[in-house]
């Protein structure tokens, strides 16, 4: 318990912080293409064809992982928010702003890629179902965040009323997830689910899963380069990051 104090302590130290996820921000983003690269080869190349969509499926290598990590990284925005409501921890607010513009692509990637996957399956790039809408609307949540930001004059409240609509903006999140069960929809139910075993084979099955942990692990890394970046342009007057820029220069 007493570390669990000293860590929670540490990390109101943009400082702390800045220091230590460099070298694991690397690692992240190194293991994280790995794993990336062997899933989406394994999964498009090797993985066999689906008994009813052919080939077709094999989209699901790239549209799963980026649909789950759009609404993973919205969580967290809405974890680091009321973190930042609550108890006015200045790295929240880092997190929440490095986190928004990432979770925007994944968001774009998971809603393109599942245009591209719905018209050889639906026969349409776009249907108005549950699923679908629900994810359009968290797109406009992420930009809605990013908006507030660039609205809000000063940099403290531009950061709570980001919060704020990150916090409530989680409502989207169990709708995105409970829609294919809640709605009649065009959508297939969800792939992954801790409470049931996988649907599909498993060489189908292991190529996701792998897909999946690297798509995490790369945006862990990514995320940690994002607040890392964050850190050095709102500390930039501090005598550490001077004496950082020196240290760099020299």
């Amino acid at each position: 318990m007493s570390r669990l104090k000293t860590l929670w302590h540490r990390l109101g130290s943009p400082r702390w912080f800045f220091e230590i996820s460099g070298p694991w921000a690397v690692g992240s983003i190194i293991v994280g293409t790995i794993g990336i690269g062997v899933g989406l080869v394994w999964g498009l190349a090797i993985a066999p064809p689906d008994y009813l969509q052919g080939n077709s499926f094999r989209i699901m290598y790239l549209h799963v992982p980026a649909a789950m990590l759009s609404e993973s990284c919205y969580i967290l925005m809405g974890l680091a928010g009321s973190v930042l409501l609550i108890w006015r921890m200045k790295l929240a607010d880092m997190v929440l702003a490095a986190a928004a513009p990432i979770g925007v692509v994944f968001c774009v990637i998971a809603l393109l890629t599942g245009a591209i996957w719905g018209r050889p399956t639906w026969g349409t790039w776009w249907v108005w179902d549950a699923r679908t809408t629900s994810m359009l609307v968290l797109l406009f949540l992420y930009f809605g965040v990013m908006a507030l930001r660039q609205a809000v004059p000063r940099e403290e409240s531009a950061g709570r009323a980001a919060a704020i609509l990150a916090v409530v903006g989680l409502v989207d999140i169990p709708i995105i997830k409970y829609s294919v069960d809640w709605w009649l929809t065009l959508h297939q139910p969800s792939t992954f689910k801790l409470t049931a075993a996988p649907s599909m084979p498993s060489e189908m099955y292991l190529p996701l899963l792998v897909s999946v942990l690297g798509f995490y692990v790369f945006f862990a890394g990514v995320l940690m380069f994002g607040v890392g970046n964050e850190i050095l342009r709102r500390e930039q007057r501090t005598q550490w990051v001077d004496d950082l820029v020196r240290s760099r220069q020299s």
